[in-house]
């Protein structure tokens, strides 16, 4: 069996190689406008809908710095500790393609807005530090559409404009499961601080994958780069195959060219989309037409106090509560699940029981419908309150359930349930001795080998006496009355 603590490898046919992989990350800030232009960046609107006259590079227009992209974007460096930049500066990227109509990108090259930073991943017991060498801001291009006419193709600007973080990656990645560990806690982190909603489907997070071969311990190898990957499993999925790839070429004697690719979500595989050397010269030169940004200490503190709690700080207080350490990642992988189940906490429920509850009933329950928390029928007051009733000895365990189904069903609380459809538990030890009396009386087989030794038959005589009830008896105080009851 292979040691599960060892480093990953690819088993080649002359030796073991080692993946190096470092992502590039590009996430759309939220904002309600783009990022020199007061239009529109609401998704799925009609296509050229959703632009102004500098989107479109219409002569004499001049760009205008959008102050909460830029917030968003300082706000996202500083919940990775990074460095925030208080000078920095705008440049244009030029290149000529269909969808750019400026025939330059506006971005950040030698002076980002954000610099080195950090982020934490784990693998069980395992906690690795992934370096973030910086996060810059840029515009979007435009989108091709070539599904729309037989022979031509259309060009839609409404993302033409739209504010992104680039946030680059060291190459501090050896597997695809890291880099999908690096690639979930960064999209969790950006949903905790509200800059991008990490809607991969929809395009507003996506990454180019940079990934390179070597021998253990050797100089980095040449790398390739995958781009626009849209979902964490395609991420990995494009990093085993092009780490592989690049093997059987270096094993046959071949080199590996340094390219940009594309990722094949249909056959899982990579493919040649153009060259790309490093002497590729884009003439990056500082954009005329803007300003470079300067911050204030004033604007440091309104971005850092506007800061939540982050996913990591959340979990440890939640362990720190008594809940399991599985329980709190479960709970803290979304921003929408962490904010219903301290909405639950805020209602005074103890947190062992209410973590339990959420992850087992509430969860199970959401899955059967396919539904997600945010659809949740239960609302977090109304399950404080049945908690508190199974709390309180009002309801069992099993009554809870069958509660719970119909609060599903209705959306009623749960105390108009209780109330309405007579489920309270009884803890009546004069009913309760009764109905064992009865159960005793109508199994004697049974009695006569739990007192000859059969001890295990005592869970019988529970379930029999809690069937009997309808499962409204106080289940300890059955416990302790059918000890008394059978000697």
């Amino acid at each position: 069996m292979a040691d599960a603590t060892a480093p990953y490898r690819i088993k080649g046919a002359t030796g073991d190689w080692e993946v190096v992989i470092g992502l590039e990350v590009h996430a759309q800030v939220t904002s309600n406008a783009k990022l020199f232009s007061g239009a529109a960046t609401a998704f799925g609107a009609e296509p050229n809908s959703q632009v102004s006259l500098i989107d479109a590079a219409m002569p004499g227009m001049l760009p205008v710095p959008n102050r909460e992209c830029i917030r968003q974007a300082v706000r996202t460096g500083m919940a990775i500790d990074a460095q925030i930049n208080k000078w920095s500066r705008f440049d244009r990227k030029n290149y000529f393609y269909a969808d750019l109509p400026q025939g330059y990108q506006i971005s950040q090259l030698y002076h980002p807005l954000v610099g080195e930073g950090s982020i934490e991943i784990e693998d069980g017991e395992t906690v690795k530090t992934i370096g973030v060498e910086r996060i810059h801001v840029e515009q979007d291009a435009g989108k091709l559409m070539h599904d729309q006419h037989p022979t031509r193709s259309y060009v839609d600007l409404n993302r033409s404009g739209v504010a992104l973080m680039e946030i680059v990656s060291r190459p501090d990645m050896r597997s695809p499961a890291e880099a999908g560990a690096y690639l979930r806690k960064l999209r969790a982190i950006l949903r905790y601080v509200g800059s991008c909603d990490g809607n991969m489907e929809e395009g507003s997070m996506r990454a180019d994958v940079n990934v390179s071969v070597r021998r253990p311990g050797e100089e980095f190898g040449t790398r390739t780069e995958t781009k626009n990957v849209n979902s964490v499993r395609f991420v990995m999925a494009a990093i085993e195959h092009e780490a592989n790839r690049q093997v059987d070429v270096l094993e046959s004697g071949g080199k590996i060219v340094q390219e940009t690719r594309l990722f094949n979500a249909d056959t899982g595989t990579t493919r040649s989309m153009r060259s790309k050397e490093d002497a590729h010269d884009y003439r990056y030169f500082p954009d005329p037409d803007l300003l470079p940004l300067e911050l204030d200490d004033a604007f440091l503190e309104e971005c850092r106090a506007s800061l939540p709690e982050l996913p990591d700080a959340k979990r440890k207080r939640y362990e720190a509560a008594g809940i399991t350490p599985y329980n709190a990642g479960v709970l803290t992988a979304e921003v929408e699940t962490a904010r219903w189940f301290d909405a639950l906490l805020e209602e005074g429920t103890a947190p062992v029981a209410a973590s339990n509850w959420v992850t087992g009933e509430l969860f199970g329950a959401l899955n059967r419908v396919g539904k997600d928390i945010t659809e949740s029928p239960v609302t977090p007051g109304q399950a404080a309150e049945l908690l508190a009733l199974v709390a309180d000895g009002t309801l069992s365990g099993s009554l809870a359930k069958q509660v719970f189904e119909v609060m599903l069903e209705t959306g009623d609380a749960p105390g108009k349930i209780v109330e309405e459809r007579g489920l309270k538990q009884t803890s009546d030890s004069g009913a309760i001795e009764a109905v064992i009396a009865e159960v005793l009386a109508k199994n004697p087989n049974q009695l006569e080998q739990y007192r000859g030794g059969k001890v295990a038959l005592f869970g019988f005589f529970v379930g029999q006496t809690m069937k009997a009830m309808g499962g409204k008896a106080n289940p300890g105080v059955v416990n302790e009355l059918l000890k008394k009851a059978l000697g």
